[in-house]
């Protein structure tokens, strides 16, 4: 039987979400003493940001595994991908690291684009990739995550683990709700896709727990050009580019 890989606390030792979500009674001994000098911090990571990414114009952020090397054909399709978006005068935002992550920042620097990579501290997976134009670091997941959400008109999520998950759902839900205006998410690879999208329309669909219409909050697609085009078309629509 598999094992989950094994992580002690000493790890997160210097993790600076760990401390803030921490809930042991050291914790609740150090909060007066801690938490108001790490909001003081939280703020900062906002406004260095919002400042470095306020003039970037439009945005796709582009989502998938840390894991997916060079030859793997979804990172050579998330390059076309970037590189299609850029030349149309889209800026790229990423994570910032290996991968699918990667290849985006590489088509978008390949296409003389804006490249944005926000990086964050990690126990594993996080080297930050070269080719980034504007590269943040960021200690806090919700701080960086705003910013993916704040300066994107598009989401491309390719294949990847429970980061890219958390990605796809919180974006679907800020969709669903009305907490963001309704922009292109789309999903590469059909075929990664297709166990998920089916329990969704049976299970989540099928049992209530969604309407209908939710099932159109996202698109589908399996060609780099097609992704490329959708996003186009529609930044073009609202005006962005």
């Amino acid at each position: 039987m598999a094992r989950g890989i094994d992580r002690s606390r000493e790890q997160y030792k210097s993790d600076e979400d760990w401390e803030l979500l921490k809930t042991t009674v050291e914790a609740r001994e150090d909060f007066t003493k801690t938490d108001p000098w790490r909001t003081l911090r939280i703020q900062g990571e906002f406004v260095e940001g919002f400042d470095a990414l306020s003039k970037i114009g439009p945005a796709v952020a582009i989502f998938g595994s840390a894991r997916c090397g060079k030859e793997n054909p979804y990172y050579q399709a998330a390059v076309k991908t970037a590189e299609n978006l850029s030349r149309a005068g889209l800026a790229i935002i990423t994570g910032g690291g290996p991968g699918i992550m990667e290849a985006a920042n590489l088509g978008a620097h390949r296409a003389g684009g804006t490249s944005v990579g926000c990086n964050i501290e990690l126990p594993l997976e996080q080297t930050p990739n070269p080719y980034q134009t504007i590269s943040l670091h960021f200690r806090y997941f919700f701080v960086r995550k705003m910013m993916f959400v704040k300066y994107s008109v598009a989401f491309v999520i390719f294949p990847g683990g429970f980061g890219t998950m958390d990605e796809l759902f919180e974006s679907l839900t800020l969709a669903q709700t009305g907490k963001i205006e309704h922009f292109p998410i789309v999903l590469f690879g059909s075929g990664y896709w297709k166990g998920l999208r089916e329990w969704m329309r049976d299970s989540m669909l099928g049992e209530g727990y969604v309407f209908r219409k939710d099932m159109l909050l996202y698109s589908i697609a399996d060609e780099p050009e097609e992704v490329a085009r959708s996003i186009i078309e529609n930044s073009r629509k609202y005006g962005y580019i």
